[in-house]
């Protein structure tokens, strides 16, 4: 599934990144990597997603959301 599609409140882990290289390489140096755990905190009306990943808040566009597959993880 990718991250546009997860439940706000629930954590998950990231399987791949299919954005553009340059977002790609932004999303890894800010942490974003395959194996990394990130929760939803919120989501807002324009499809924008506020994330934690390893203890730091992350607004995310939509575009940039629905490339970022990911698999549900139990905490």
């Amino acid at each position: 599934m990718s991250l546009f599609e997860c439940i706000k409140g629930n954590a998950y882990e990231i399987k791949g990144l299919y954005v553009e290289e340059g977002i790609t390489r932004r999303l890894q140096a800010l942490g974003l990597n395959d194996g990394t755990i990130v929760t939803v905190l919120n989501r807002k009306k324009d499809g924008a997603l506020i994330i934690r990943v390893r203890g730091t808040r992350l607004a995310i566009g939509r575009h940039i959301s629905q490339g970022i597959e990911v698999e549900e993880k139990a905490l």
